[in-house]
């Protein structure tokens, strides 16, 4: 098991700066993110990619995600979705995601996060939803295909995909090798699963986890580890008895503020658990 932290926490740096400070508070890998004001795909060239793999192993990095969720370069976390009524506007979350899959070939990375369709709109049906999403997927997967680039689909409350039951149940309906699992234990635990018990629902789909801690009431706040309600050594012994030998991505992004700070402290909680 090896432990990255998420550079959506560091928006307030370059990713450049980000990467140095990842690799000082000790973690083995960064998740990438893929928007302004880091690596946003259409502003990515041969040189900024040539740039960011130098960093990384300069530092001594490896890639744990590239995270191709958020999309605040043109509107917000959520919008453009995969969704949307407008099907131009639709159509600028589904060439930002052909254009993420590209860059994270050019970066040798096996896969990208994507949100889970998005919020259902109001005016819609749920199935009218899902038929949308999986359109939408069918654009961007020859892309996928072509540059051999996985993309993970992350549950998240309130969105179209919240459960591990609704995940299998799309994975199933749009049955495609290409689509996998960025299983985020927090944001299950957040609609009511148990994560250990999501995870073996999940695990043939799952090569990455992104780990926060939750509060008591289960309400969608990313904090800071062992801060929360979340069963987190209980989950990480989990995946420690199940051999799991991927990244462990730590994903804080409220922590904007004191994103080095934050970074630092969730390892010295890693560390002090005996995870590293």
């Amino acid at each position: 098991m090896k432990f990255g932290f998420s550079a959506n926490a560091f928006r307030e740096y370059d990713w450049k700066e980000t990467i140095e400070i990842v690799a000082d508070a000790g973690y083995d890998g960064i998740e990438l993110l893929f928007d302004r004001p880091h690596l946003y795909p259409h502003d990515v060239d041969d040189g900024t990619v040539a740039d960011v793999r130098d960093a990384l192993d300069e530092h001594g990095l490896a890639i744990s995600n590239c995270n191709a969720f958020m999309l605040t370069a043109i509107e917000g976390f959520h919008h453009p979705s995969y969704i949307e009524p407008d099907p131009e506007y639709r159509q600028e979350r589904i060439d930002y995601t052909k254009a993420a899959l590209r860059t994270a070939a050019a970066l040798d990375h096996d896969y990208i996060s994507i949100e889970p369709g998005g919020p259902t709109p109001e005016e819609k049906s749920r199935e009218w939803a899902l038929e949308t999403f999986a359109e939408s997927l069918e654009e961007v997967l020859p892309v996928a295909e072509d540059v051999d680039v996985d993309l993970h689909v992350e549950p998240e409350p309130d969105l179209l995909i919240e459960t591990s039951t609704e995940f299998r149940e799309f994975a199933d309906r749009i049955d495609h090798p290409r689509i996998r699992c960025n299983f985020d234990a927090g944001h299950l635990f957040c609609v009511g699963e148990d994560p250990v018990e999501a995870f073996d629902a999940l695990e043939p789909f799952v090569d990455h986890v992104h780990l926060e801690d939750i509060p008591e009431d289960r309400s969608h706040e990313h904090t800071q580890l062992g801060d929360g309600a979340m069963p987190i050594d209980k989950f990480l012994g989990a995946l420690d008895d199940r051999d799991y030998e991927g990244f462990v991505t730590v994903e804080l992004y409220p922590y904007e503020e004191t994103a080095a700070e934050t970074a630092r402290d969730a390892m010295t909680y890693l560390e002090d658990g005996g995870w590293v």
